[in-house]
């Protein structure tokens, strides 16, 4: 866990108990995006500061591109200067010609490199037009150069559906460097729009590894939209497992989590906040909360006891609305209310 989480109140902690990663939560992408983009501002200045480069690990997708906007206008209207910074991406298709406009390198210059003073000479970007045969000492000569230039001060993710950060699909060791990988079928499937069609995506990519992601000193992983929600609370509250490569990041002591709204829905402080905390019950969350343990015992409403809900930490429920008998049949009016058999509802 962060400093961050350190200084929360005892209250907030257990709000957060289900939760391996100090973990924000914005009403917006844009809130967020302002937010890491301060982060990564004030530490360029830190370091500049102190006549050191500022070297950042950097991502593609669209969990950056309001970062990356918002980096710009610091540039322009605040006088934010990336001449000391030293920037490394994460991964890019292969094989790839940089001038594709699906490339990463291409994504990286129009949203940010076109736009500040950074020296191009300070801007790595994985080459998809590495000839096969020398991949992998290309991937090692990347590497070294991470190394040479003192390590990733911050490492900036995003997070696929299939919990991959970078190119690192299920499957990915904890130990894995820089290499050529080949693509998930549900990450080539999302990709298929950009691509106009799934047989153009590129099959393979050169990515950053798990090992290389958490050399880093801090990482802050960003997911926006409810699409995210299922797989980004499998990230948080889930073991750390190889099929979910991104939970990987448990094992690191800096790492920061940065959410919409929309993409926390399936955390448990959201989905179940009685697991986590006191709270005033209202017909919604009333509602809510018997359906969700309907479906974890397997019951009907009806055959709710006053014992199933003490044991799901509902006692409060049951003190403050019971019996069971009450509750159940307040729900299954409400259910019964909500069903119409007009088509379309």
């Amino acid at each position: 866990m962060t400093e961050q989480y350190d200084n929360l109140s005892v209250s907030d902690k257990l709000i957060r108990k289900y939760e391996r990663f100090y973990t924000n939560i914005f009403k917006d992408a844009e809130s967020g995006s302002i937010k890491v983009a301060k982060q990564i501002a004030d530490l360029i200045r830190d370091r500049n500061e102190h006549g050191k480069e500022c070297v950042l690990g950097l991502a593609t997708g669209s969990s950056p591109i309001g970062v990356y906007r918002e980096l710009v206008r610091m540039h322009k209207e605040e006088g934010l200067s990336f001449k000391n910074v030293i920037t490394f991406n994460l991964d890019e298709y292969y094989p790839m010609a940089k001038e594709h406009v699906q490339s990463y390198y291409y994504f990286m210059h129009k949203h940010l490199f076109n736009h500040i003073d950074i020296p191009k000479e300070n801007v790595n970007i994985p080459d998809g037009t590495v000839e096969l045969e020398s991949i992998f000492d290309y991937c090692q000569s990347y590497e070294q150069k991470i190394k040479d230039a003192g390590g990733i001060d911050m490492q900036l993710l995003g997070i696929g559906r299939t919990g991959h950060v970078g190119f690192n699909e299920p499957g990915s060791g904890l130990n894995s460097p820089t290499r050529l990988i080949t693509l998930d079928s549900l990450t080539m499937s999302d990709a298929a729009s950009d691509f106009l069609a799934i047989e153009n995506v590129p099959r393979r990519a050169i990515t950053m590894g798990i090992e290389t992601i958490m050399s880093a000193c801090s990482i802050v992983l960003m997911a926006w939209g409810d699409k995210k929600a299922t797989i980004i609370s499998r990230a948080i509250e889930g073991e750390i497992s190889d099929l979910v490569p991104a939970t990987y990041l448990q094992k690191h002591p800096n790492v920061q989590i940065v959410l919409d709204a929309p993409a926390a829905t399936e955390l448990s402080r959201i989905k179940t906040p009685w697991l986590v905390k006191e709270i005033a019950w209202n017909d919604k969350l009333i509602r809510k909360a018997v359906v969700w343990l309907c479906n974890k015992l397997d019951k009907s409403v009806l055959k709710l006891t006053n014992r199933d809900y003490n044991d799901n930490n509902l006692s409060s429920l049951v003190a403050n609305h019971g019996p069971a008998y009450d509750i159940n049949l307040k729900v299954f009016n409400m259910l019964q209310k909500s069903i119409t058999g007009w088509p379309g509802g």
